[in-house]
């Protein structure tokens, strides 16, 4: 029988900056994503899950997150619950820079569940990392966020980049599910499983 997952909740850049700042999530709707990262923190401190917060933080002339301003500040639904550690990053992933991983492994952590945004740069990234170095992951899609872009290459929605980085993610760097889904697991000690590379494709052109 498979041992119970050893989760930490790794809450990532639930900063100011993507609710009233110069980076504002539009999809899944921001205040849906907050209300859910409440939720899974709160379940997390319950069942005695160490929880991770962590901030991305910029130099002070940066647009967005420069150290100082309020922008680069956690949002009060983050800043005012309970964390076990707390880490700043200057790169995408939480992983790289930070002794993140130290602080893992010496907890013995097999199960990284991470939250916050953005689900296609900082998530995203996390998630690769964390799924490389050998963790188990989980992303939790409604309780994470995207925002749109447009460069040379084209313009895509946040809808759009969300659901595409989440189908992708699904396909072996992590299992993407919901939050409701996610607190019946932490209840059950459940393991969630990413699909895989084959089994997707093949789905998708035999339809």
């Amino acid at each position: 029988m498979p041992q119970p997952a050893k989760r930490a909740l790794i809450v990532i850049d639930v900063q100011n900056e993507y609710v009233t700042g110069n980076l504002r999530i539009e999809y899944p709707d921001v205040q849906t994503s907050l209300a859910n990262i409440g939720k899974a923190m709160d379940a997390a401190r319950d069942a005695g899950i160490p929880i991770v917060v962590v901030r991305h933080m910029a130099p002070e002339t940066s647009p967005v997150f420069a150290r100082g301003s309020n922008g680069a500040e956690l949002h009060p639904l983050v800043a005012d619950r309970h964390c076990d550690h707390e880490i700043e990053k200057s790169k995408a992933s939480a992983l790289t820079g930070t002794g993140l991983g130290q602080w893992l492994r010496d907890r013995e952590i097999d199960t990284l569940s991470i939250v916050g945004y953005m689900t296609h740069n900082c998530d995203d990234s996390t998630a690769r990392q964390a799924s490389h170095e050998g963790w188990s992951v989980e992303l939790l899609h409604d309780a994470a966020g995207s925002l749109p872009y447009s460069n040379a290459l084209g313009s895509a929605t946040a809808e759009e980049i969300h659901r595409v980085f989440t189908v992708v993610m699904h396909t072996g760097f992590a299992a993407v599910v919901s939050t409701a889904d996610w607190l019946g697991a932490v209840k059950s000690g459940e393991r969630f499983a990413a699909d895989n590379v084959y089994l997707s494709n093949r789905r998708a052109v035999t339809v």
